[in-house]
């Protein structure tokens, strides 16, 4: 049975359709999720993609976070669904409490667009068990907030977990703490990660085919996990 992937459209978000499109190529079914939505259609796993959620008012991802598809998704997330968050869906992830954290203005206050190497450092999250560990991907980076920030104790115990999911390898294009591109939460089934792994899955129009990985690790995933 082919899964079922929902993308989640909020008013601002750029993103949905290439989340959606590496969703299809990956194998599974998009399944496209209104910000209004009081349910979440019985999918298998949720995208919160880039964009710029609510025009980015008060801070990135602060609106979202009470979009009435969000508590669904919370509550979800906490049972175990697979959640992905994109850029700003990272950003969404963390004002909803799901990951740690903050991201914030890049430390240059510049927004930065070009392809960016990262190394994979956990392969034990449900959105990244396609790769090996220590792997190097490229894929394409585009955010003007995307400084991820966290207290000293968060971060310390982000690496004794081993929940850092990838960094930047390099040159760190936003000035995050500890190179940190990606991290998840203790169970490994939600990702926030701010470079963009859906424009890296066709050689047409990416830099490499690297960010397919990210989707087929999800269905990897629901495949083990027990109905």
């Amino acid at each position: 049975m082919t899964a079922r992937v929902g993308v989640v459209t909020f008013p601002g978000s750029l993103d949905d359709g290439d989340a959606a499109r590496a969703v299809r190529i990956a194998g599974a079914e998009p399944v496209r999720l209104w910000h209004g939505d009081a349910e979440l259609n019985g999918v298998d796993a949720v995208v919160l993609p880039g964009g710029f959620s609510y025009g980015d008012y008060l801070r990135c991802g602060a609106i979202a976070r009470f979009a009435p598809v969000m508590g669904k998704i919370v509550d979800a997330a906490r049972g175990g669904l697979p959640v992905l968050g994109v850029c700003n869906g990272f950003q969404i992830l963390c004002e909803a409490h799901l990951l740690p954290g903050a991201l914030t203005r890049n430390q240059h206050l510049h927004f930065r667009n070009r392809d960016q190497v990262l190394r994979v450092e956990s392969t034990g999250t449900a959105w990244t068990n396609a790769f090996q560990a220590d792997q190097e991907i490229l894929i394409p980076v585009k955010n003007g907030e995307g400084c991820y920030v966290a207290d000293t104790a968060t971060l310390d115990e982000l690496e004794g977990e081993g929940r850092v999911v990838a960094r930047y390898v390099g040159g760190n294009p936003n000035g995050s703490q500890r190179d940190i591109a990606a991290i998840t939460n203790p169970a490994g089934n939600v990702v926030g990660i701010m470079p963009h792994p859906e424009h890296a899955v066709e050689a047409l129009t990416g830099p490499s085919l690297d960010g397919l990985g990210f989707f087929t690790s999800v269905l990897k995933h629901l495949v083990g996990t027990p109905a």
